[in-house]
């Protein structure tokens, strides 16, 4: 058994994103998604996927290592679940499986009382999906459906500790695999690694000059974007056009200046990362911006929370500030596209301002750093849109 990411493939012996036992199991308790994958004889069996609001899905595969079914539980009583939805695929070649065209399709559905319909569809024009879930045929030729009672008892199975995979055991014998008397499960999964995404190199990025990088040589450039203005004791950090959850830190209040740091390369300049300084001092460490609800105890190999980008924008503000969407385009978007780099929306009797800048390259996830003096203080926060970053993650 082996651990990773939700899979999506559907196929093969590795997980694209492994994690390690330890990580999965921390997961499980959180009621966060995670799969492992079952194999023997160097042939997957079985990728069972944990899913939120306590749902499981599994895959199962055949001797020739194809997914053919696909089987969807839902709690059903205290301690059970019920095998709800159970998908399987028949494919005329092994050309036609891996584009992902089923020539059958058929799904059988089981209900609260019992009651068992199993419908089946005859592929006649298929789409050009990769996906088997998602190929669904242009005009079934034929989509008969049978109905009846069935013991109910044979679609129920426990939920599963962490680790007693073998609660789904039963249900491998619809692909042919039958379990022998002692299933023995042995983790082969990744080890822990180092964790989180860490703060390296973030000094660098507001260390004007030439710098050497992933991409080749290269000039980091400091640009003043300004005092930002903060009444309320808390910095939010969030993309202007959608700030229903910034990234908040509690602060002093005051005026603070904003620096940006360009990165300059032979394909053009940008904002490699952004710093409001609140103490003129060193930083003498790193930490993450969390919300309450997230932990670092949570994330594989590299990862990170941080801020979402959807407008190509990021921005510092007071967490009390507002925004009028109506006039984002004209206020922010279309200066920023133009040859500005940042843009401040001044603050009104009773409102602080907002400065803007564009995110690296565009809309994705960046992580958001304090940087604490050595007591403790808030000297700085920094968005990393990770143009440089010696410690890539996601």
């Amino acid at each position: 058994m082996s651990y990773g990411e939700l899979w999506g493939s559907y196929r093969g012996m590795t997980h694209p994103d492994p994690m390690s036992c330890a990580l999965a199991a921390r997961k499980h308790a959180a009621g966060m998604d995670y799969a492992v994958l079952l194999s023997a004889r160097e042939r997957p069996l079985a990728l069972i996927e944990s899913w939120p609001r306590r749902m499981w899905r599994v895959y199962l595969f055949d001797d020739r290592s194809w997914c053919m079914q696909m089987i969807d539980f839902k709690p059903h009583s205290t301690g059970m679940l019920l095998a709800r939805w159970n998908t399987r695929w028949q494919f005329a070649s092994e050309q036609e499986y891996l584009s992902g065209k089923w020539d059958v399709q058929e799904t059988t559905t089981v209900s609260a009382d019992g009651q068992v319909e199993v419908k089946s569809e005859s592929a006649r024009r298929r789409g050009e999906s990769t996906d088997p879930l998602l190929d669904r045929t242009a005009g079934p030729s034929s989509v008969p459906v049978r109905r009846f009672p069935a013991p109910f008892e044979s679609f129920l199975c426990p939920v599963p500790e962490f680790g007693d995979w073998q609660v789904f055991a039963p249900f491998f014998a619809q692909q042919g695999h039958e379990p022998v008397k002692d299933v023995v499960l042995r983790d082969v999964s990744v080890a822990e690694g180092s964790g989180p995404l860490r703060a390296t190199g973030i000094e660098q990025l507001f260390s004007p000059g030439v710098s050497d990088t992933a991409g080749g040589t290269a000039v980091f450039e400091l640009v003043d974007a300004g005092l930002l203005r903060i009444t309320s004791g808390q910095l939010a950090v969030s993309d202007p056009g959608w700030i229903r959850d910034p990234r908040t830190v509690a602060v002093s209040q005051g005026e603070f200046p904003v620096t940006l740091s360009l990165l300059r390369t032979t394909g053009g300049v940008d904002v490699a990362a952004a710093r409001v300084t609140f103490l003129d001092v060193p930083p003498r460490e790193w930490e993450m911006v969390l919300s309450p609800d997230e932990d670092l105890g949570l994330l594989g190999e590299g990862q990170f929370y941080g801020v979402g980008v959807d407008t190509g924008t990021a921005a510092f503000m007071d967490a009390t500030r507002t925004v009028i969407e109506d006039r984002l385009d004209e206020d922010i978007f279309i200066p920023l596209d133009s040859s500005q780099f940042n843009v401040e929306l001044p603050g009104t009797e009773t409102e602080p301002n907002l400065i803007a800048f564009r995110a690296g390259q565009g809309d994705g996830t960046y992580p958001v750093w304090i940087g604490r003096t050595d007591d403790g203080q808030v000297g700085c926060v920094v968005v990393d849109f990770q143009l440089n970053s010696a410690d890539e993650g996601e």
